[in-house]
């Protein structure tokens, strides 16, 4: 964490017993609802996933912003493991604390994960259009990869 978010007291957390109706308080803009999946579906898939699934509460200070969930070593095609990859799944910024700079420290933080874990490439994917994240994520240095999952677009950044 640099010295501008410690002192902000920008942090993540594991979402445990005692901040989980906290977890599933977060909520996105209305407009937002058919862009990203509520956190209690999140938190539905971490479980089935285990290890694959690294999902976190996004605190400034003691107030919970928002919420996201990366991935680590998830087999991207289901071939038996040739396409390794690891990522940002969920992204969910409270409606209210939008715009102040809490995504770019989640993908930050996320990519900070990925390196730790010897990862040098960070994916995700999001609704392209109108109203979705594109040009959030392009701002932050993600280039489309021309694959889609499902009816997401795709997108890679390098973490060297």
């Amino acid at each position: 964490m640099s010295g501008s978010e410690a002192a902000s007291g920008r942090r993540l957390t594991p979402v445990t017993p005692e901040n989980f109706d906290a977890a599933v308080a977060v909520k996105v803009r209305v407009d937002q609802e058919r862009l990203v999946a509520p956190v209690m579906k999140s938190l539905a898939q971490a479980y089935v996933y285990g290890e694959a699934a690294w999902p976190r509460l996004i605190l400034d200070g003691d107030r919970v912003v928002g919420f996201l969930m990366a991935f680590v070593g998830i087999d991207w095609h289901e071939d038996g493991g040739s396409d390794l990859r690891s990522g940002l799944w969920r992204l969910n910024i409270a409606v209210g604390e939008q715009r102040r700079g809490y995504g770019r420290f989640a993908v930050e933080q996320v990519a900070t994960e990925i390196r730790r874990r010897g990862g040098d490439r960070m994916f995700v994917s999001y609704h392209p259009g109108p109203g979705g994240p594109e040009v959030f994520y392009q701002g932050l240095g993600f280039k489309p990869t021309g694959e889609s999952a499902g009816d997401q677009s795709v997108a890679v950044l390098d973490l060297y």
